[in-house]
């Protein structure tokens, strides 16, 4: 993480702080697109770190609206370490959300708001067979999942970078 860190600083992204140990960085950066910032950040952790993995930006904004928009709020308050917030990097089309919706055998839920997949393990993720591999190879669209914790933990990092 302090690799991220001081990569994020190098490309000039300012207040540049990582949070928990999950490849979440907060930044402030002068006007520039989520897709450009996602270009600009995969092509140095490649050269710079070795490191060819998809990365996903979000305004502070869309951030806090992806929490606004969770269609499971209950859970997300009863059980938060078992609801979980995908925001993809392509808006997947709508009979690929049906195929993975049609693969679940166990009880997790899903739904598919804008760009974000929100889903609920009321039996756990560990062990589901809803993996992260099987909602990106049915929706033919990368993303990273964090729980209801992180989500908010991220939001209150977000607000404090101003």
């Amino acid at each position: 993480m302090a690799d991220l860190k001081a990569l994020a600083e190098r490309l000039g992204l300012l207040d540049a702080r990582t949070l928990l140990q999950s490849g979440n960085l907060v930044f402030q950066t002068k006007a520039r697109s989520s897709a450009s910032l996602e270009k600009l950040l995969e092509g140095a952790l490649a050269t710079q770190l070795s490191l060819n993995t998809p990365v996903l930006v979000r305004s502070a904004d869309e951030w806090h609206a992806t929490l606004d928009a969770n269609p499971f709020p209950k859970e997300a308050t009863s059980d938060p370490g078992h609801v979980l917030a995908m925001p993809l990097k392509a808006t997947p089309d709508k009979s690929a959300v049906t195929a993975l919706s049609k693969a679940i055998v166990g009880r997790e839920r899903l739904k598919l708001v804008g760009q974000t997949l929100y889903l609920v393990y009321p039996d756990g993720i560990g062990r589901a067979k809803l993996t992260a591999a099987l909602i990106e190879k049915k929706l033919g669209v990368v993303g990273t999942a964090r729980n209801w914790n992180t989500a908010q933990k991220i939001a209150v990092a977000l607000e404090s970078a101003g």
